[in-house]
């Protein structure tokens, strides 16, 4: 499983800031709303199941699509998961627990992001962190889009200016881990796309 972030308490507000736009909706709703704002982007990626099960059935095909066949904590119903398993997709497993951000987790989205085939990450845990090096490691104008439960799906659109606050936002995470040298080695090097 390789290194683990863990997220400290005491950033975790700073991970409640909206970095992109809520198209608020139930379900497909909010996916209706947000396509006219998609643009061609040069990676589109989906962290979460029922985010991605409505992408998916509204003919809205993700190059990387990131699950944990578990929404709200709980498992999805076996339409959300049976609907997330698209025929067209690598598929890749990587264990993350709950709550932290794993070395493998990096991995498997940074060799994703550079694969030219459309990638399945299922995430054996938990995937609620994973848009954030999904964002940090993401091509600019590509687009991540990832549930806000009970509220819509969030679309954030990567931008230089947004890759930088992220940047910081994760040194400051990185800062406050136990084992911070080989993290900052390791980990810090892949987030900035070396």
């Amino acid at each position: 499983m390789g290194l683990q972030i863990s997220l400290p308490d005491s950033l975790r507000p700073l991970l409640r800031k909206p970095f992109g736009v809520l198209y608020t909706g139930i379900g497909s709703d909010a996916v209706k709303s947000l396509v006219k704002d998609l643009n061609n982007p040069t990676k589109l990626i989906s962290v979460g199941d029922v985010t991605t099960f409505h992408l998916l059935d509204s003919n809205i095909i993700p190059d990387i699509l990131i699950v944990d066949d578990r929404t709200k904590r709980a498992p999805a119903s076996s339409q959300v998961v049976f609907g997330t398993k698209h025929k067209g997709f690598a598929e890749i497993t990587v264990d993350n627990p709950p709550g932290v951000i794993t070395e493998d987790l990096i991995n498997v989205i940074s060799d994703a992001i550079v694969s030219d085939k459309n990638v399945r990450i299922f995430v054996q845990g938990e995937e609620d962190l994973a848009a954030l090096p999904a964002i940090l490691m993401a091509p600019l104008n590509s687009v991540v889009l990832y549930g806000q439960p009970d509220e819509g799906v969030m679309l954030v659109r990567v931008t230089e200016s947004l890759k930088a606050e992220l940047k910081d936002l994760f040194d400051k995470i990185l800062e406050k881990q136990d084992h911070k040298e080989q993290l900052l080695h390791n980990v810090r090097r892949k987030l900035n796309g070396y």
